[in-house]
């Protein structure tokens, strides 16, 4: 690992909405912006999945303007890789960078010339590994082994905004997370935009859980790993073997699903159906009985109606899930779905509210579960730390943050466990 990978010039700003693979990429641009030596810096990596993550993003930028008045203000994520010139049209950006640009190290180390970088996404073919030694304020690191989607999906823009699928070679990954280990970390998050498509474009076409097999193997110092977000239609068997007999791979599973009714699934153009979902998480717990699902939820898809939307609530307890991350639906102008029946506003509020209520009645159960068992607490802050299953616990006293503390769960409080240090 090279020695100037933590500079200690100040460090640039850097704003990030989204999903975990921008935060990954924050981390890069960091770095590149530290080795070009820019210190007034404002870098906002903006998220396109809702409509309302881009109004955030755009009240966050008038925001850093008025508070930063002399920054460089350098706009960059999939929003402004989609719509550059809607970026560049507000006066408080100096600069927009597309997400291919932004990766570059020859863009922050050059003074700002054109206004708008922004490639065709769609021409792009390689995924660099883009070492990162470090990731400020957190616990864990996020490292990228795949970019990019291939499919097409009604309701989602952001293949527009990050391109084909395409995989980060498996010495590539080793190699980073080797770095990460020697660097103190004790567990690491695989993320991508879509990384159960992991592989074809690679030599000799590895599944991810080929990939994950020989990672683990290659770095036996690695405490825990974690997969982002899976899709359960494009499982292999590797790593189905994983699931039952690695216990360095997490008891945890965030699913992609967003609905539980075939007919808005079909609608949604998922590759999955209602029963797959089922048989799928089913066939987890058959594995490992102790695993705990998280899930993505889209409420008040168009056309939806009330009996589709009772299918998705069922499919919370039907697939036993925890922790839910739900969105009201939010049209995205050119997509398919944007065109389709919409469903009212508040109709979809509503239906949002109610799988949000499922989902923290599950999580209730779950954590009472826990209560009587022992937890490897990667602790984040202080005395804050997660369990194997992702669940938040209060040690009472402080530790390092990264450091994994073995702790007995004795109680929850306020929706958080409290544990006690053994």
């Amino acid at each position: 690992m090279p020695d100037d990978l933590h500079l200690k010039n100040a460090a640039p700003e850097i704003v990030t909405f989204g999903c975990r693979l921008n935060s990954y990429e924050s981390e890069v641009m960091r770095d590149h912006a530290r080795r070009a030596g820019l210190e007034d810096v404002v870098i906002i990596n903006t998220c396109a999945v809702t409509s309302e993550a881009e109004r955030q993003a755009r009240q966050t930028i008038r925001k850093l303007r008025r508070e930063r008045p002399d920054a460089r203000i350098v706009v960059t994520g999939c929003a402004a890789q989609i719509d550059p010139q809607r970026y560049a049209a507000m006066p408080e950006v100096d600069q927009v960078l597309g997400n291919q640009e932004k990766l570059q190290p020859e863009s922050w180390g050059l003074p700002p010339g054109e206004k708008v970088l922004v490639n065709d996404i769609m021409s792009v073919k390689e995924t660099a590994g883009h070492l990162v030694g470090g990731f400020e304020d957190r616990a864990r690191a996020f490292i990228q082994v795949q970019q990019g989607c291939d499919h097409r999906c009604t309701f989602c823009i952001i293949p527009y905004g990050r391109g084909p699928s395409r995989s980060v070679p498996i010495g590539a990954i080793v190699e980073q997370v080797q770095a990460l280990v020697r660097a103190g970390y004790n567990e690491v998050v695989l993320s991508g935009v879509d990384i159960t498509s992991y592989g074809p474009d690679l030599p000799g076409t590895p599944s991810l859980g080929q990939m994950v097999r020989r990672l683990l193997a290659c770095v036996p110092e690695l405490k825990r790993l974690r997969l982002s977000s899976i899709d359960c239609i494009e499982m292999d068997e590797d790593l189905w073997r994983l699931i039952e007999g690695e216990p360095r791979l997490m008891p945890h599973l965030h699913l992609s699903l967003q609905a539980g009714d075939d007919l808005i699934l079909k609608r949604m153009k998922r590759r999955h159906g209602r029963d797959d979902a089922i048989a799928f998480c089913r066939r987890v717990r058959d594995l490992r009985p102790d695993v705990v699902f998280g899930a993505d939820f889209i409420a008040g898809f168009p056309t939806e109606t009330e009996e589709m939307f009772r299918n998705t609530l069922r499919l919370v307890e039907e697939c036993g899930l925890t922790w839910l991350h739900v969105f009201p639906y939010s049209p995205r102008p050119g997509t398919p779905a944007a065109r389709m029946p919409q469903v009212d506003g508040a109709v979809r509020k509503e239906r949002a509210a109610r799988l949000r209520a499922a989902g923290a009645q599950a999580e209730a159960r779950t954590l009472a579960a826990l209560v009587g068992r022992e937890a490897d607490v990667l602790v984040e802050k202080e005395d804050l730390g997660r369990t194997e299953h992702f669940a938040l616990v209060r040690l009472g006293t402080p530790h390092p943050a990264g450091s994994v503390v073995r702790a007995r769960i004795d109680g929850v409080r306020d929706g958080v466990l409290t544990g006690t240090p053994l």
